[in-house]
């Protein structure tokens, strides 16, 4: 069966309301940075905003959210605890751009707009992205985390968002440096690693 532009236009225009009446019902916020797409951010615990892109096209529902940066170091490893992940996964999965950043995608039916199935599927996302980051950063981003840890310690600066990683960087809970664990040279210019979060 085709569709004529027009129609096919028609159609998109309904998924894209439907959309934006699901995340409204959803009672989030959201920018809608061009027809039939909207932006949501995601609030986590350990990922502190997930930026998600939900977009209505002709033919299928595109979500795509960055997971993070490409890592630095342990390549092999940290791709493949992503990839182990990907078989529990429900509606998106980790995939990678031309560079190695890592990103959160899927494509569902038109038919999935529902507040119920959006729901669900920003549900997914938040979760796969919040739960997997602190481990994925300690992979691929250790030598940056001790770096940055050293840095704020020299500096007095906050090491609240570094409690994750006291495995790496040696301190207690409390942020508190145990003995003997910092080399004492870390970066003299300022802070090398942005997780972003």
């Amino acid at each position: 069966m085709s569709h004529t532009p027009a129609a096919v236009d028609a159609v998109t225009v309904d998924y894209a309301s439907a959309l934006e009446d699901a995340l409204t019902g959803l009672g989030l916020e959201f920018e809608r940075p061009s027809p039939g797409s909207c932006l949501v951010a995601l609030r986590g615990e350990h990922k502190i905003a997930t930026m998600t892109w939900l977009s209505a096209g002709a033919h299928s529902l595109r979500v795509e959210a960055f997971f993070c940066r490409r890592p630095d170091e342990n390549h092999a490893e940290f791709y493949r605890f992503l990839l182990e992940r990907g078989g529990r996964m429900y509606g998106v999965h980790f995939a990678l751009d031309a560079v190695g950043d890592v990103y959160l995608v899927g494509r569902l039916p038109l038919a999935a707009i529902s507040v119920e199935e959006i729901d669900r599927l920003l549900g997914c996302v938040l979760s796969y992205a919040d739960e997997t980051f602190d481990q994925a950063l300690m992979i691929g981003f250790a030598a940056a985390i001790r770096k940055e840890y050293d840095w704020r310690v020299r500096r007095g600066e906050s090491l609240a968002n570094l409690r994750a990683f006291t495995r790496l960087t040696g301190a207690d809970p409390d942020g508190a440096r145990t003995a003997g664990t910092a080399d004492g040279h870390g970066p003299a210019s300022g802070p090398r690693f942005a997780p972003d979060r």
